[in-house]
């Protein structure tokens, strides 16, 4: 990616479960910045949960996707913007084309929270275990296998579109925000 100066918005990226939401709340109290949840903007804007929107067309949630991303640049390029963005996306996110070139807008810094397949797996089995339900894209005849095969192409992928790659297996969000924080203070 190309050369970055005095960039307002800090996408935090990487597959469900990675830590983006608590990451990224902790990262906006330290820096004094503000924090959006995307998925949380999504159902803000439509009514319906991202789960509700994929569950009842795909194709309906990434549009939602894109225009909860846009609404973000556009309030993080205003002038009365807080000097600091910091955007919790969705897991999948790298996989909506219009959403990705969204991400490269000027001003805008992609970081990657790296954990591996194991990790998010187990993470996705505690969070079905309270809610009854295995997420949408995971409904499959080897739900197991599918999240593996995923989680492996878009952690590929991930790596092309970040500016910066934190590994953040087993770590606590305070210390992935020093962490963090050290490659803020380079662009501010």
């Amino acid at each position: 990616m190309g050369t970055l100066q005095n960039p307002r918005i800090f996408f935090l990226t990487g597959p469900k479960h990675a830590g983006k939401t608590s990451v990224g709340r902790v990262l906006a109290a330290v820096y004094q910045g503000d924090f959006i949840d995307l998925d949380e903007l999504v159902e803000t804007q439509t009514g319906q949960s991202p789960r509700s929107l994929y569950k009842a067309d795909p194709g309906c949630f990434s549009r939602a996707e894109i225009g909860a991303l846009q609404t973000v640049i556009n309030t993080g390029n205003t002038p009365k913007a807080s000097p600091l963005l910091i955007v919790a996306t969705g897991g999948g996110i790298i996989d909506n084309d219009d959403a990705l070139s969204l991400l490269k807008s000027p001003g805008a810094v992609v970081m990657y929270l790296e954990v591996s397949a194991e990790t998010a797996w187990e993470r996705i089995c505690r969070s079905s275990a309270a809610t009854g339900e295995l997420p949408p894209f995971l409904n499959t005849a080897h739900p197991q296998e599918t999240h593996k095969n995923l989680h492996e192409r878009r952690g590929a992928a991930y790596k092309r579109i970040a500016h910066i790659t934190i590994q953040a297996e087993h770590k606590t969000p305070e210390s992935i925000c020093r962490e963090i924080g050290t490659w803020i203070s380079k662009y501010r």
